[in-house]
């Protein structure tokens, strides 16, 4: 025993127990306190019973030799804390050179086990900086995941374990399926033994018993979980496959005969199940349904996801059924029937670059109309994928594609129904009409408000938009705002909340918030419209000389010699009170472009009568 330390004992200021404990706590060892953290033994100051301590973060902390003995936690000279006091940099190197070793060194020193959050506070900032660590932990997870000592959480909280003897990824995959209760865990398994397949050295003797398990599964659940219980078969029909002298049950359920049995539940079915799986499942339409299994082919292609129309019209390309689906697509655009996912695999631009792409000839103006149909029809139904509204924006080529070859007056009516739709902002219409106009020029007119006259060709001006006041046009763009802001998404969670009620043929509140959407909708179309011709003014310097847009007119009866003015203003100004009427009124229209003297025939309710237009001055706001 220290010397100075049977002193202390012997003069009974300390006792044997702490004087143990002491031994083990020599200067310049380092230790741990559960509060303070790391921290290196400076010295003993046996004077005032007591050890000076420089923790980390806070250097020089004098403790008494009880409260030390009992609180403090010596390090062996080879814990990763000690290793960083006496230098990060040699840590981090290490770390870098041999990961694995380096993190079983870290478990070992911590009963095999450790948290992730655990192992990040070690070595962070202590030894890296947080973005350098976590790209190292990255890629050293990697690496612990190949080697078998070691089993990775999924969960920060959980611990990772370190084993001494390493184990199979199969045998661990093998032992998470038969410890899966539920079939979503079954499937996760079943995934991983497929991709460790080769490492298993006996595979009849492992793998069998996990198909007969497999189907049981599949089986209890397949009126409950289809969809999953699908993604089951199809990854056992997959091991058997890749596997040696494997073989699904005498009696086992297959792929056709879950398609056969859920037909009528076909799209949503193969809408649950992943990705990776659609293509097997597709593949079973011809043994489950035969001489019928591209018309079901086709139903999927009308109703489905974009990723089920893609792999649906692949396989019936692959069958030779290409003018089926030319002829079905053609069907539904001419309809408006076609889906947005249909419209968005037959308008991508891979599949329309194709040069020997059989649907060439069906991008066509249209399209560009079924694309509005379907948009709409989207809208109204609340439908969130946005794809093909996506495509329409950002694709340059798509509407010049859409436009080559074709007639004038397609264009132009596809052009009518882009201007009427609701379905695209202010700015994203007026860049889609853009486009039309770049390939066609003479369809201007329409954005511009010329006509074109139908016998000489020639244009002349009709009405270049509407001319409106500012207050007015402010007026217009608030209700816009209003509408889109707060009535219309009142409007859906009204939708949302009276569906919550169920029964919807009999729900009256569904009903009414339905119908509130429709006239919602066509009062934003109305909105859109109007404010994207509208030229806002105030009416300064109007044309005196004769009755024009912006002057204030006096009229007199010539046989009722009774007087009346009128303010002619913008189309959406009105104040009868006041003489204010719109120049889209017929008494404005009757008036504008006569001078003073001249004798008008106005409208009236019995008829029309004669006035005298005695004055035209500029109108003030009073």
């Amino acid at each position: 025993m220290n010397p100075e330390i049977q002193k202390a004992v012997e003069a009974g200021k300390i006792s044997e127990v702490t004087a143990a404990a002491l031994e083990h706590l020599s200067e310049g060892t380092c230790i741990v306190h559960k509060s303070w953290g790391f921290g290196k033994i400076a010295k003993h100051d046996f004077d005032f019973n007591q050890i000076v301590i420089n923790f980390t973060a806070k250097p020089g902390h004098s403790m008494q030799f009880q409260y030390a003995a009992e609180s403090l936690k010596p390090l062996a000279p080879n814990h990763i804390l000690a290793r960083i006091a006496e230098g990060a940099d040699k840590v981090r190197a290490e770390a870098s050179a041999d990961p694995v070793k380096f993190t079983a060194g870290i478990l070992t020193q911590n009963n095999n086990r450790i948290t992730q959050d655990e192992f990040t506070k070690l070595l962070v900032p202590a030894a890296f900086k947080e973005p350098e660590f976590k790209k190292w932990w990255d890629d050293t997870k990697k690496l612990l995941k190949k080697d078998g000592h070691f089993a990775i959480p999924t969960k920060k909280t959980d611990p990772i374990l370190y084993r001494s003897e390493a184990v199979s990824h199969s045998e661990q995959h093998l032992a998470a399926f038969q410890q899966a209760r539920q079939v979503k865990d079954q499937i996760s398994a079943l995934e991983k033994i497929l991709r460790s397949l080769d490492e298993i050295a006996d595979h009849p003797a492992q793998i069998q018993p996990v198909l007969s398990d497999l189907e049981d599964s599949a089986r209890r659940n397949l009126k409950l979980r289809t969809a999953e219980c699908l993604t089951l078969i199809s990854l056992r029909d997959e091991i058997v496959e890749r596997g040696k002298n494997l073989q699904a049950g005498t009696d086992a359920l297959t792929l056709p005969a879950i398609l056969l049995e859920e037909q009528r539940n076909l799209t949503a079915l193969l809408e649950e199940i992943p990705a990776a799986k659609v293509k097997r499942a597709l593949g079973a339409l011809q043994e489950a349904f035969g001489e019928d299994w591209s018309a079901k082919a086709l139903t999927l292609i009308e109703r489905g996801s974009s990723r089920l129309v893609a792999e649906s019209a692949r396989l019936l390309q692959e069958h030779q059924r290409t003018e089926d689906l030319r002829a079905a697509l053609d069907r539904a655009i001419r309809n408006h029937s076609i889906s947005s996912a249909a419209l968005t695999w037959l308008c991508d631009k891979k599949e329309r670059s194709r040069k020997d792409s059989a649907f060439r000839e069906l991008l066509h103006p249209r399209v560009m109309s079924a694309m509005l149909s379907a948009l709409e029809r989207d809208q109204f139904n609340e439908n969130r994928d946005r794809k093909l509204h996506d495509l329409i924006i950002n694709d340059m080529e798509l509407m010049p594609d859409l436009l080559s070859g074709a007639e004038l007056e397609e264009v132009r009516e596809a052009m009518r129904k882009l201007l009427l739709t609701p379905v695209f902002e202010d700015l994203n219409k007026r860049s889609l009409l853009g486009r039309f106009v770049r390939v066609f020029p003479e369809l201007e007119a329409l954005i511009s408000g010329e006509r074109t006259d139908s016998s000489s060709g020639e244009r002349e001006e009709k009405q270049e938009g509407l001319i409106v006041s500012w207050e007015s046009l402010q007026k217009r763009q608030e209700e816009y705002e209003e509408l889109i802001n707060k009535k219309i998404p009142e409007n859906s969670r009204d939708i949302n909340e009276a569906a919550s009620h169920g029964d919807l043929k009999e729900n009256a509140e569904f009903k009414a918030a339905k119908e509130m959407q429709r006239m919602l909708g066509r009062r934003r179309s109305d909105l859109e419209r109007e404010i994207m011709i509208a030229r806002g003014t105030d009416f300064a310097n109007p044309d005196t000389a004769q009755v024009s847009i912006g002057t204030t007119v006096t009229v007199r009866d010539t046989t009722s010699k009774h007087s009346e003015t009128y303010h002619i203003l913008g189309a959406w100004d009105s104040d009868l009170e006041k003489g204010i009427i719109s120049y889209k009124t017929a008494v404005a229209q009757a008036l504008i472009g006569h001078k003073i003297g001249t004798s008008v025939s106005l409208a009236s309710e019995t008829g029309e009568r004669p006035v005298e237009i005695l004055s035209i001055d500029a109108w003030h706001k009073n």
